[in-house]
């Protein structure tokens, strides 16, 4: 018998809360949305808590992925682009894919920050994280850096399928 799939409607108070904390980087998270991916759709919600003092994420922006933030209670900051800007209830957010505008959501006020973090899941997705160089392939499961080089560097003079066919 097959494993039903999860619900398309839940209640938040029935989500465990995830918690991914490290130092000053990170929060705690329910996804509100876990029957979505596997009835064939894309789009997710999370609700986000971030404590005092942290950031929830690297800045960032997204190639493929627009996403959207939703303000329910605290304080926080965004960072977009070049500018910083107070963030509080009833603000929406909108980080439009493809712009190459990195954006951050950190909070260094004395209360949770809590928001709607709204957006799909492309496994073709690509980001780049401007403050240190990094990127996130997410087809080959990889964030790390990557060195620019010309088309050609590294191929050998004669072509490989040559060798295989043993005419070199």
């Amino acid at each position: 018998m097959p494993t039903p799939l999860p619900p398309l409607v839940v209640n938040e108070r029935d989500i465990p809360e995830v918690h991914q904390i490290r130092g000053r980087w990170g929060g705690s998270y329910r996804s509100l949305t876990p029957g979505m991916r596997p009835h064939g759709g894309t789009l997710g919600v999370n609700r986000m808590r971030v404590p005092p003092g942290s950031a929830a994420v690297p800045f960032h922006w997204h190639l493929r992925e627009d996403e959207v933030f939703y303000i329910l209670a605290g304080r926080g900051v965004l960072r977009y682009g070049d500018e910083l800007r107070d963030i509080g209830p009833g603000d929406c957010i909108s980080c439009p894919a493809g712009s190459r505008i990195a954006h951050q959501i950190a909070n260094p006020y004395e209360v949770d920050l809590e928001y709607l973090s709204i957006g799909p899941y492309d496994p073709h997705e690509v980001c780049g994280y401007p403050d240190n160089g990094k990127h996130l392939v997410r087809g080959i499961a990889t964030v790390g850096t990557i060195e620019k080089q010309e088309y050609m560097a590294g191929e050998p003079e004669v072509p490989r399928v040559f060798e295989l066919l043993g005419r070199s």
